[in-house]
C-alpha cells in the first residue's frame, strides 16, 4: 500500500469528529515543522517559515512564507472543511428506561440517517473539566465501540423497506447500556477515559461515529471505503501536497475551515473573518502596506476542494450523460451557472493546466439542469475576499452516507496537482 495512502486511512480513523480532526492536522503539521501561532499573539514571520493557527479548536490555517513579494505573486490558497454529517449526542437527555441507558441526538448537517442505524458506534469530541481554579478544554476519542441505535425488527415495523422515515427525536436514541446504572453513565465513563473525578467534567460536545476502520476495497484495492471522505480527503490532499512542497517561492497557504455542513456562519466557518484576518497579518509581518495586501489578493488564487458526485450506474438517471465523473480517472472541475461552485472558464483553465504539468487527467461536473445543486466554501471565500477561484474534488460514491466510497488513484493524483501548484515558482 502507498505510504500516503495509508496515511490517509490513519488520518480518516483518527478524525472522528471535529475536533479529533483538527488535532489530526495539528500533528501533521507539528511533524513536518510548522510551528503554532496563537491569534492573540504578534506574528513574528521568516522567510521559509512554515507556520499555522488554529481558531476555536478546530478550523486550522497552514502557511509557508515565500520569498516572492506578496504584492506581485499573491497568495497560493487551497481551502477544504474539515466537518461531516454526524450525530451529535445531547449529554442531559440520559434515561434510564426499563434499566436501558439511552440518550438522544441531534442531527448535525445531512446524513443519510438510515446508514447510522444498528453500527457499532463511538464517542468523541471534546469536553471541558474543571481544575482547580481554572477550565480546561480536552479532545478525546474513547477508543471503543459504545453505542448503537437499533432498528426495529421486521416484524414490527412492515415499512422499513418501503420508506419509513426516522423520527430524529424518537428513533435515533442511542443505547450506551442494558445494565443498571446509577448517576450520569456517559459523564462517569468520560471522567474514567480522562482520568479525573466525575463532578470535574463540565461541558460536552460528543459526537457518535462508526467504530468500523477506513479499509481498500475491490479486486485490485482500488476504492477506499471510510466515513468523513467527504471533506477529510480533500483536506488530507491539500495538507500533503502543502508538506511537499518544500520552500516554494510564493507564499502557500492550506484553509481548513469548520461548519461548513451547516451553513459555514461560525467564527471557524467561511464567512467568517478568519483567512482575510490572517493574509493581511501575513503582508503586514512581512513589512507590506494595505494597499500591497489588496494588489496580493487580485494576484492570488484558491483551488477549492470538496468531494464530487461519481457516476453510480444504479442511479444513471440522476446524472447528465456529458458530466458524469467516473471513479478514478482523475479530479473534478465542478460548475454552475448560478454560481453554487466559484469556477469560471478562467479558474478552470488554470486547474487543467496544473493537471497537465503533473501528468494528471482532469474531469468535468455539472449538475442535471432540472436538479437543485451543492455548494461549497468556495463562493463564499471568493465573493468575501475576490479571489480567483476554482472548484474542484475527487468523485465519490454514497456521499453523506455513514461509508463513503472513493477512488485511491484519483487521490494520489490530486496530492500531485496540490504539490505542483504549491511548488509553483
Amino acid at each position: 500500500m502507498d505510504k500516503r495512502i495509508k496515511d490517509l486511512l490513519d488520518f480518516l480513523a483518527g478524525g472522528n469528529s471535529r475536533f479529533p480532526a483538527s488535532r489530526e492536522i495539528s500533528r501533521r503539521l507539528d511533524a513536518a515543522g510548522f510551528e503554532e501561532l496563537q491569534e492573540a499573539d504578534s506574528f513574528k514571520l521568516k522567510k521559509g517559515g512554515r507556520y499555522y493557527i488554529r481558531r476555536m479548536d478546530t478550523a486550522i490555517i497552514a502557511f509557508i512564507v515565500g520569498s516572492k513579494k506578496l504584492a506581485e505573486s499573491g497568495f497560493y490558497l487551497a481551502s477544504s472543511h474539515i466537518d461531516s454529517p454526524a450525530l451529535k449526542l445531547k449529554p442531559a437527555s440520559q434515561k434510564l428506561d426499563h434499566e436501558l441507558c439511552r440518550i438522544g441526538v441531534e442531527v448535525y448537517g445531512g446524513p443519510i440517517v438510515r446508514t447510522w442505524i444498528d453500527r457499532e458506534l463511538g464517542i468523541s469530541g471534546r469536553v471541558i473539566i474543571r481544575n482547580k481554579k481554572a477550565y480546561e478544554s480536552h479532545v478525546i476519542d474513547l477508543k471503543q465501540p459504545v453505542a448503537i441505535i437499533p432498528n426495529a425488527a421486521i416484524h414490527m415495523n412492515r415499512e422499513l423497506n418501503s420508506g419509513f422515515e426516522y423520527n430524529k427525536q424518537t428513533h435515533l436514541q442511542a443505547i450506551l447500556s442494558v445494565e443498571k446504572h446509577e448517576g450520569d453513565p456517559l459523564k462517569s465513563l468520560v471522567a474514567k477515559h480522562l482520568k479525573v473525578k466525575e463532578a470535574d467534567v463540565q461541558e460536552m460536545d460528543l459526537y457518535l461515529y462508526d467504530y468500523q476502520k477506513p479499509s481498500l476495497i475491490g479486486m485490485e484495492g482500488e476504492m477506499i471505503v471510510s466515513g468523513r471522505l467527504d471533506n477529510l480527503a480533500m483536506t488530507h490532499a491539500i495538507l500533503q501536497g502543502l508538506i511537499d512542497s518544500g520552500k516554494p517561492a510564493h507564499t502557500s497557504v492550506g484553509v481548513f475551515y469548520d461548519h461548513e455542513e451547516i451553513g459555514s456562519r461560525s467564527p471557524q466557518g467561511a464567512f467568517s473573518s478568519l483567512l482575510g484576518e490572517v493574509l493581511e497579518r501575513i503582508a503586514l509581518c512581512r513589512g507590506d502596506s494595505r494597499e500591497d495586501f489588496y494588489r496580493a489578493l487580485r494576484n492570488s488564487f484558491m483551488i477549492s476542494a470538496d468531494m464530487a458526485h461519481a457516476y453510480h450506474p444504479a442511479y444513471a438517471e440522476k446524472y447528465d450523460a456529458d458530466y458524469s465523473p467516473k471513479m478514478n480517472r482523475g479530479p473534478v472541475i465542478k460548475r454552475n451557472a448560478n454560481l453554487s461552485y466559484a469556477s469560471t472558464a478562467d479558474s478552470s483553465l488554470r486547474f487543467i493546466d496544473l493537471c497537465s504539468k503533473a501528468k494528471v487527467k482532469h474531469q468535468e461536473f455539472l449538475v442535471r439542469s432540472d436538479m437543485p445543486c451543492g455548494s461549497t466554501v468556495g463562493p463564499i471565500v471568493a465573493a468575501n475576499l475576490g479571489l480567483n477561484s476554482v472548484d474542484i474534488g475527487n468523485p465519490m460514491w454514497a456521499m453523506h452516507s455513514v461509508r463513503e466510497t472513493a477512488g485511491v488513484k484519483d487521490h494520489l493524483d490530486l496530492i500531485a496537482v496540490l504539490k505542483t501548484y504549491f511548488s509553483a515558482n
